[in-house]
């Protein structure tokens, strides 16, 4: 298959095989340059936009999260309010209509609950605001330091401790940071010790020391885990405060007739009642939270099905945060609201590393998992400032921040996968020179010393970031060229070709030794997609592109040498093989092709000997390359003929995978190579027996291309020599005559599958004629009249042009059908009287 079908598409019609070809002749059926194709028939060159089938509808796993934070928002809540009716009853009823009355006891109780209410509902009320600023470092992703969080009774012991010995509580902490690290891969913990060591110019929230010499205790981390004691601590001491008065009911005796004590006691029980309720709703809430936390593992589960990783326990915990303070803060069906998506896209266009890595991580993950991805490329798509985010990101430089950068490459490939979201990538001033900025083209040697004590260069691959970029920044670029307009900004972003040119540059070594990391291969391959997905565009941008790509002095020499060291890669010569085809569309092109040493050659070498079973597809391009080569080039020609291969070509036709190629490449030495190589294509009148075979009995691409053979190597023939050489193959002239009006008649029409049929048949037809005037005679009892008058009658621009760009001619016929048929027709009504045989 040619590159205009890899990257065009194909057309069912084109795949059509005569019912009564052999099996073995269906691998050469695929569309060619030689034929057009239609954009009704073809599949989309942008793969992206197909229609995905329809998946089940499956809830979003962070769905369990928000309904855990409104529950708790409920309870909370009603504790809140609770202790807020409490607090008044307190401060109004009792305090301040009893104060004088009440006894000793129940003053010092009422004051104490509301001292405690009152710092319980304080450090509820900046709870929240510490435990965001005392989620962990996403350096420290690694570290399951959830767990704390989980084991809330644990977390209190170990608080504290870590209170009254801070030194303990470091070496502890140290133990428990070092197991838990350990589970994590290298790669990610290299990353987060350099996001850990980086510089900055600001504070870290949760390192900051609230006070010059506070220690640990100060740490706005740890102030969290303080406020969490104090409120566990009120609410117990509440609990056991309320619960003693409610059940000694020891308010003091009311004398009769003390009209100013006659409710103190109702009013009593009603406080220490609201005092208890509260308390409970609370202990409630953290019993419910332990429950679904500790037990239930709710965040690792929904860590899990969200595909998060190791690392991704701190986006849970934050996301989970920021949900639960929405029910708080507002109205309690406010964190309904919240999704991972919108929570990571709003992390990553902050300006905080941590958080822009919270977020690139899941956005990551979402783009890239099968359930979530639709609607997670949906949301940034039509999200305009994430994307001009991620497109930032891409020129980031910092070693330190390597990970967001190659999250959001990764996004940004996953985005280009969609037309209308590869055309919004597009469309953000400099995105495309963004992406050009991954692409690194300076590799740092180092050199060693071989066994035989030579010294030779080997680049360090200790960095696999450099590889990675550039697989990433060739993905998007493959991506992007798939819509034309795409193409034309490839082009004309400064620099950019010669880079991805650059890539496609592969020496014996890579090509042959088998310990060379997939990387480098990978990023060669990807390189020559792009360069072949290019050079295929169709109209004044393709033209151009294949002129600027040709005049890179290292494209035709870099192809080259993947075709001379490319045994073992065959999928790396088709690609490069497919590329010249598609460049030889310019006739400049053409010649620098072949002027270059060895291309043809090689070609010639692959075409004939390709003996693998993974190398037929490479000998079917390696033939439909030659035959591109040698079309409408004379000196492409002279250069094939020097190699002594007519031979060759002759016995290729006898090969089912190689006989179209064989005979178009036979076709265009015929008919380009001039007069003077008369006596080098002598010889080619051996095809008769295969080529008069082959047009009898068969149909399709196969019959056009050897009536076109036909049409031309017969030439080399006079009328003797062909009577003698149709015996001995043991056809009769009229037979063939017979065949020619037969396919006329058969495509009264012309078809986009083989657009140069009747072309081919009447050429043959006024070879026939000329030469003998008996064959007219035949031609006339045939009714070849009649056809020929059809032909004229229905004749298309699709018949005008020798080669195609998709539905585009390439190259129009020098002579056009109407010329033919004029001829044609003149030859059978002409020297009617003349006798038959002159």
């Amino acid at each position: 298959m040619t590159d205009k079908n890899s990257v065009e598409g194909q057309s069912s019609i084109h795949l059509d095989i005569p019912q009564h070809q052999k099996k073995n002749e269906i691998i050469i059926s695929p569309a060619t340059i030689f034929e057009p194709q239609t954009s009704a028939g073809r599949k989309d060159r942008s793969c992206g936009n197909s229609v995905s089938p329809t998946l089940q509808a499956v809830p979003a796993p962070e769905k369990e999260l928000t309904l855990f934070a409104l529950r708790l928002a409920v309870l909370e809540k009603a504790a809140t309010g609770l202790g807020a009716l409490g607090f008044i009853w307190a401060t109004v009823v009792l305090l301040g209509g009893f104060a004088i009355t009440l006894n000793k006891t129940d003053f010092w109780f009422i004051t104490i609950i509301l001292l405690i209410e009152g710092t319980r509902i304080f450090s509820r009320s900046h709870e929240l605001e510490w435990q965001h600023l005392s989620t962990p470092s996403i350096a420290d992703a690694g570290i399951s330091s959830f767990q704390k969080l989980r084991s809330s009774s644990r977390a209190l012991v170990e608080s504290v401790k870590d209170m009254l010995s801070p030194v303990s509580s470091g070496t502890r902490k140290q133990s428990q940071n070092s197991r838990e690290v350990s589970k994590t891969t290298d790669a990610t913990n290299v990353r987060e010790q350099k996001l850990q060591r980086k510089p900055t110019r600001k504070w870290t929230s949760s390192e900051v020391p609230i006070l010059p010499y506070g220690g640990w205790v100060f740490l706005s981390r740890n102030i969290c885990k303080i406020f969490n004691l104090l409120q566990l601590l009120s609410a117990i001491a509440c609990v056991m405060l309320s619960l003693m008065k409610l059940i000694k009911h020891n308010y003091g005796e009311v004398a009769n007739g003390d009209t100013e004590k006659k409710n103190q006691k109702a009013a009593l029980i009603i406080f220490y009642a609201l005092a208890l309720a509260e308390a409970l709703v609370f202990l409630t809430e953290k019993l419910y939270w332990q429950w679904k936390v500790v037990i239930c593992k709710l965040l690792e589960g929904v860590n899990k099905e969200c595909n998060l990783g190791a690392s991704g326990m701190i986006s849970t915990r934050r996301f989970f945060y920021d949900s639960y303070s929405r029910c708080i803060n507002g109205s309690i069906f406010d964190g309904l609201g919240m999704d991972m998506v919108t929570f990571a896209m709003d992390l990553i266009c902050s300006n905080t590393p941590d958080e822009q890595l919270i977020g690139a991580r899941i956005l990551h993950r979402f783009s890239t998992t099968e359930l979530f991805s639709v609607d997670t490329l949906q949301k940034i798509g039509t999200t305009l400032p994430v994307i001009e985010r991620l497109v930032e990101i891409l020129t980031w430089k910092d070693p330190q921040e390597e990970e967001i950068r190659e999250s959001a490459a990764k996004i940004v490939s996953k985005l280009a996968g969609k037309k209308q979201n590869s055309l919004r990538v597009t469309g953000i001033p400099g995105a495309v020179e963004s992406i050009s900025s991954l692409l690194q083209t300076k590799r740092i040697p180092s050199s060693t010393t071989d066994q035989i004590g030579k010294k030779k260069i080997v680049f360090d691959h200790e960095d696999s970031g450099y590889w990675t970029f550039n697989n990433l920044g060739l993905h998007i670029l493959k991506k992007l060229a798939r819509d034309h307009d795409n193409c034309g900004k490839i082009g004309n972003t400064r620099g950019l070709l010669s880079k991805i040119i650059g890539f496609t540059h592969a020496d014996e070594r890579i090509l042959k030794d088998s310990t060379v990391t997939t990387s480098q291969v990978l990023t060669v391959k990807r390189s020559l997609q792009v360069i072949k997905m290019l050079a295929s565009t169709t109209g004044t941008t393709g033209k151009n592109l294949r002129r600027e790509i040709s005049e890179i002095v290292f494209t035709i020499s870099n192809i080259r040498d993947i075709l001379r060291y490319g045994e073992k890669q065959p999928e790396l010569q088709k690609l490069g093989i497919e590329i010249l085809t598609s460049l030889a569309q310019d006739d400049d092109a053409t010649e620098r092709i072949g002027g270059t040493g060895g291309v043809l050659k090689e070609l010639l070498k692959i075409f004939f000997q390709g003996v693998l079973e993974d190398q037929r597809d490479v000998r079917i391009v390696a033939g439909e390359a030659l035959a591109m080569l040698a079309f409408e080039s004379k000196t492409n020609c002279h250069r094939i003929l020097k190699l002594n291969v007519v031979e060759r070509l002759i016995e290729a036709l006898e090969i089912p995978l190689l006989h179209l190629n064989a005979g178009r490449i036979l076709r265009n030495l015929c008919t380009y190579s001039g007069p003077e190589s008369f006596n080098q294509l002598k010889g080619v009148t051996a095809v008769a027996p295969t080529v008069l075979k082959a047009i009898l009995s068969g149909e399709g691409k196969l019959q056009e291309v050897m009536v076109g053979l036909a049409a031309h190597a017969f030439k080399f023939m006079t009328a003797e020599e062909s009577t003698t050489i149709f015996e001995r193959a043991g056809f009769r002239e009229s037979e063939l005559a017979c065949a020619l009006v037969e396919i006329l008649r058969s495509y009264r029409y012309p078809h986009i599958k083989v657009p140069r049929m009747r072309r081919f048949a009447i050429e043959l037809a006024i070879w026939m004629m000329r030469d003998k005037l008996k064959n007219v005679q035949i031609f006339r009892d045939l009714g070849m009249e009649e056809e020929l008058e059809g032909v004229m009658d229905t004749t298309s621009e699709l018949e005008s042009f020798n080669i195609f760009s998709s539905s585009i001619g390439l190259s129009r016929h020098s002579t056009t059908i109407h010329s033919l048929v004029e001829t044609a027709l003149m030859l059978l009504k002409n020297r009617f009287d003349q006798p038959i045989g002159h």
